[in-house]
């Protein structure tokens, strides 16, 4: 059976529900889901997408949505979160080091608890440090590693290769070249991946 490409950004604030759900929603459809982490911002400034920020009504059913979605899934979360966050590159610089090392998932399931549920904005040194020590990682270590050239332009690799994809923003999950986006799309990737078309 065909894998999912899960591409996420820490950043993305819907991705939130796909990321606090994924591991069990993978369990219950016996299905593999490959976590890939990008910078979400940078393919949406190169289709001068502008999100949320700024926007004050579209921001607040954001929120409102984030809450009644979050509720059906019963995932906790104290809303509104910090948005939008100051680093992205770097929370996902470390996502991605963390998926080759075998620790990334956790890192992300850990940082979006701190912002969502702690209220730490995610892009902060604070938060993304708090969540490398649950993972049992050393943040002054992976920090310097995260923000060393090789790691940079990996990300920046991932991004290009995201976009090349057709990925235009996060969440996205893409099946044998078919993208669907957005946290509701879920089970239409699974049907995808059984059966070839939305069932």
């Amino acid at each position: 059976m065909p894998e999912i490409d899960f591409w996420y950004s820490i950043g993305s604030t819907y991705s939130f529900l796909t990321i606090m759900r994924l591991d069990d929603w993978c369990d219950e459809h016996d299905v593999a889901v490959t976590w890939r982490p990008f910078n979400v911002r940078t393919v949406m400034a190169d289709q001068k997408n502008i999100p949320f920020a700024g926007k004050p009504v579209k921001s607040a059913y954001m929120w409102r949505d984030i809450e009644r979605r979050a509720a059906k899934y019963h995932i906790h979360a104290k809303l509104p979160a910090p948005y939008p966050i100051s680093d992205l590159a770097l929370a996902n610089q470390v996502a991605l080091l963390g998926m080759g090392d075998g620790w990334g998932k956790n890192f992300t399931l850990a940082l979006y608890r701190i912002w969502f549920e702690e209220n730490i904005e995610a892009g902060s040194e604070t938060a993304i440090s708090e969540a490398l020590h649950r993972c049992q990682q050393d943040p002054r270590l992976v920090l310097s590693r995260a923000r060393s050239p090789d790691t940079v332009a990996a990300l920046e690799s991932e991004t290009e290769q995201a976009a090349k994809l057709g990925v235009f923003g996060a969440p996205s999950l893409v099946v044998r070249g078919e993208v669907f986006w957005g946290d509701d799309r879920l089970d239409d990737a699974l049907s995808w991946v059984r059966v070839g078309h939305v069932a």
